[in-house]
């Protein structure tokens, strides 16, 4: 009998895990996530944040590189590193059975570096380098004007890139030239285009946070007939985006590429929890189910769907509502491509103020440790 992951699975889409930490990969819950169905793992600054100073997992680390007279910023690494590569290894195994098309786990540079494109690429090179070169590793660049460059330079050399930090149409067009013209350069280089992978991060229901906040001002101040736009916008900017996707991939563009063994740039749907507790806990992924998807899922989201979801292809349908409600947003003075900017800037900052509270972190840990 199949579970819900293994249904989405037919209908091609993959379940990645939103969440990384010592535990998950020592005690083997990890294997077991991925015995259900589950094909990837997507970390964060914020993510490892939480594993580093939630726990005492890390201590044992933490001490020995703390004598080898290490600062926190090159201790943050070292741990990172090791829960990357250990992530990859346990995932080897679906990336071989998969032929390359699942099976990875990304990484991401740090935040403060989202507008540095030379900077983006430098880190990056210098951690594919420290992991081996694993090939089922992904790195990630956000989507940002000086990122768009880095992808697609670092796509030329043939390392794996996941594009986060996408929130709107432009977005995705950005990333979506980036990527081709990457592979172009590859292939232009004699590389082989079927041994890179990458996908498109597009970030969901942070867009309803915001736009409903500014619905509910509007409600408040008397036009009761925006209230059917509560909690509409976020699947309805990602389902936009997908259709645009699709054109892409139908183009002759990537056909050409296709023809010389290039691999979609699968869409990868993130922040799929839900932020209002008076919405489905399951809207972002019963909501954006489709072909050549990725839904990253954090832990109660990923347990609500097993526990009652539902698979249909979803992503196809009503495209005409969508079109409807990102109209209906303008006419009631909500410009969704300003709020989608300032998500991207917020979104850059929230990741690295998680960096400075985790480095802050292992600073303090030292000084308990040591004491």
């Amino acid at each position: 009998m199949t579970n819900l992951i293994q249904e989405l699975q037919k209908v091609g889409q993959s379940v990645w895990y939103d969440n990384i930490a010592r535990r998950l990969l020592a005690t083997g819950e990890m294997q077991r996530l991925i015995d259900l169905g589950v094909t990837g793992v997507t970390s964060n600054p914020s993510i490892f944040e939480k594993a580093v100073s939630g726990g005492d997992d890390y201590d044992e680390d933490l001490r020995a590189l703390s004598a080898s007279g290490l600062d926190a910023a090159a201790i943050y690494e070292k741990l990172i590193l090791r829960d990357i590569s250990e992530a990859a290894d346990i995932l080897r195994p679906v990336y071989d059975r998969t032929g390359g098309a699942d099976g990875y786990v990304s990484l991401e540079p740090r935040p403060a570096l989202a507008y540095d494109t030379e900077g983006t690429i430098a880190e990056i090179r210098h951690f594919h380098h420290a992991l081996g070169e694993r090939p089922n590793v992904m790195f990630k660049v956000p989507g940002t004007p000086a990122g768009i460059p880095a992808v697609e330079a670092l796509i030329g050399e043939g390392i794996n890139i996941n594009i986060t930090l996408m929130f709107s149409v432009s977005h995705y067009e950005a990333v979506s030239e980036a990527y081709f013209s990457g592979l172009e350069h590859l292939l232009a280089a004699g590389g082989d285009l079927g041994k890179i992978a990458s996908v498109a991060s597009f970030f969901v229901s942070r867009v309803d946070t915001v736009v409903d906040k500014h619905l509910q001002e509007l409600i408040e101040g008397g036009r009761s007939e925006l209230g059917g736009l509560l909690g509409k916008a976020g699947i309805a900017n990602a389902k936009l985006a997908y259709r645009r996707f699709e054109e892409a991939v139908r183009g002759d563009r990537f056909r050409a590429l296709k023809e010389k063994g290039a691999r979609v740039q699968k869409v990868l749907w993130a922040s799929t929890s839900t932020k209002n507790p008076a919405y489905s806990d399951i809207m972002y992924v019963e909501g954006l189910i489709g072909p050549d998807t990725i839904n990253t899922m954090p832990t109660e989201t990923l347990n609500a769907f097993l526990d009652h979801g539902s698979v249909r292809p979803s992503l196809k349908s009503e495209l005409d509502e969508a079109e409807r409600t990102s109209a209906a947003l303008g006419e009631a003075g909500i410009d969704l491509g300003r709020v989608t900017e300032d998500l991207q800037v917020e979104g850059v900052r929230l990741f690295g103020e998680s960096l400075d509270k985790l480095i802050a972190g292992i600073k303090e840990k030292q000084r308990l440790l040591a004491a």
